[in-house]
């Protein structure tokens, strides 16, 4: 077990929750509603994981990777993400489920979400993958799993960080 494979994994499960929400018919908000529960609580139990116990790792060791100059910016700007997803999810908790304002939420939390996974899957990933060998990278993966676990049917409070503030404390 990997954290680099359980994040890709996560992504991709991520891509097709969404995709999921494409094949509802649009007056069946019962299944909308549902699926968009599952949705909203995997993505921040996924993002408070890898606030936890991904990303402080990753400052620790990360020199940047792609196009960050260093760890500090990979990470600053995923929380950053992370924040601006959690905005989005809250948008679409303001809409009435099903509504053309419902979708146009949606729309913009899985545009925001997208663009942070392509970000993280070219940066973080990859800086980190190229240095921590398997052992580390298995042993936080099992810590993320199990935080997950642990919160995946009641979800985690969505709370904002300060990028810059999250950066200092865990570098």
């Amino acid at each position: 077990m990997d954290i680099t494979e359980v994040i890709l994994h996560q992504h991709a499960e991520q891509r097709r929750m969404f995709a999921m929400l494409d094949e509802v018919d649009r007056s069946d908000t019962a299944t909308l509603t549902a699926l968009w529960r599952r949705l909203e609580i995997f993505l921040e139990t996924h993002a408070e994981a890898e606030e936890r116990y991904f990303y402080p790792p990753l400052l620790q060791v990360g020199k940047g990777a792609a196009d960050a100059d260093d760890a500090g910016e990979e990470v600053e700007d995923a929380v950053k993400d992370h924040n601006e997803i959690r905005d989005a999810v809250r948008k679409v908790g303001q809409q009435e489920v099903g509504s053309d304002g419902w979708w146009k939420a949606v729309i913009d939390a899985r545009v925001a979400n997208s663009d942070h996974m392509a970000e993280e899957e070219r940066q973080d990933l990859a800086d980190f993958r190229q240095r921590t060998d398997l052992q580390t990278r298995h042993d936080i993966a099992m810590q993320f799993l199990r935080f997950e676990s642990e919160k995946a049917a009641s979800g985690v409070k969505p709370v904002d960080k300060d990028p810059d503030e999250y950066v200092e404390e865990h570098s």
